[in-house]
């Protein structure tokens, strides 16, 4: 038995399924023949729109990039077959833009029959089960199957072989303000920490607890016990972390640096007198906006 039939089983119902099947795969002539691989040329491919993954990281890419070009491709792509010589990503799209980096002309590849919502559903289970997603990219990925595939959380859990309260908990993390998802996104606060953030009823309380878990690299257990005690009774490492309030001359300093700066100011006062100042931004020209403030202040 082959690598590839031993982890089938892990696939479920989903793209395992769908890829041993002799009626979805276009190199079929009546018998069984899943698993053939064609050369495609690079440039009848086109991305696929349903992938989750928005962000790929340049230096991991040129990573790939240089072992595709000493080894070539291990694991060919997955891709559907639009037209006449057209095709269209199912899967591996690292590899495809790993390739295109190295300059390859054609890329070996699977070549299936899918509708646009069983793509999407293979996209998504594939890059559940083989990519490193952030927790908020499996959270979205999740969320997807159940909303645009109709699925139920139990469907879900057979499909990706995941139990139901790891999908639930994934689901949980959505219902977190964009502030903390983004956090989550960018390895500012691990998953531990947003499901303790998420049992926080009061938006507002959650922000502030994110703010100090990265001013004050609070652990998971220091945000449990200030959720357990109501703040006032705390872990000797998270009661050193509970901010002061500001005075009146403070809050007033607060409230002209947001008018001059048009902008969220943060002033965080720690129990033993330190802190921080922080100016927020929204984008990448938000913040040169800033800096174009601060050093002509």
């Amino acid at each position: 038995m082959s690598s590839n039939s031993k982890k089938q089983p892990a696939l479920g119902r989903g793209l395992g399924a769908l890829l041993q099947n002799s009626n979805t795969d276009i190199t079929s002539t009546g018998t069984a023949t899943a698993g053939s691989v064609s050369l495609l040329p690079i440039e009848s491919i086109e991305a696929n729109p349903f992938n989750p993954r928005t962000n790929f990281e340049k230096e991991a890419l040129d990573d790939l990039c240089r072992s595709i070009q000493v080894h070539g491709i291990i694991q060919p792509l997955t891709v559907r077959k639009l037209g006449r010589d057209k095709y269209q990503l199912i899967s591996g799209e690292r590899r495809f833009r790993a390739s295109q980096l190295a300059g390859l002309t054609e890329v070996p590849a699977y070549i299936r029959i899918a509708n646009d919502q069983t793509m999407l559903e293979m996209a998504l289970v594939e890059n559940i089960q083989r990519e490193d997603l952030n927790a908020i990219e499996v959270a979205i990925s999740y969320q997807r199957l159940i909303e645009e595939c109709k699925l139920t959380q139990e469907q879900l859990s057979e499909k990706i072989a995941k139990s139901r309260s790891n999908i639930a908990n994934y689901l949980r993390l959505l219902k977190l303000p964009v502030e903390i998802q983004a956090g989550v996104r960018d390895s500012l606060i691990s998953m531990g920490h947003a499901r303790a953030l998420v049992t926080i009823p009061d938006e507002a309380e959650q922000i502030r607890r994110f703010n100090l878990i990265i001013s004050e690299n609070l652990s998971v257990r220091d945000i449990e016990n200030l959720s357990k005690t109501g703040v006032k009774t705390v872990t000797s490492t998270a009661s050193k972390s509970i901010p002061k309030a500001l005075n009146s001359s403070q809050e007033a300093i607060k409230n002209f640096l947001t008018d001059r700066f048009s902008t969220k100011v943060s002033i965080e006062k720690a129990a033993k007198g330190n802190g921080k100042l922080v100016l927020h931004f929204n984008s990448e020209s938000d913040l040169n906006r800033l800096i174009e403030l601060l050093k002509n202040s």
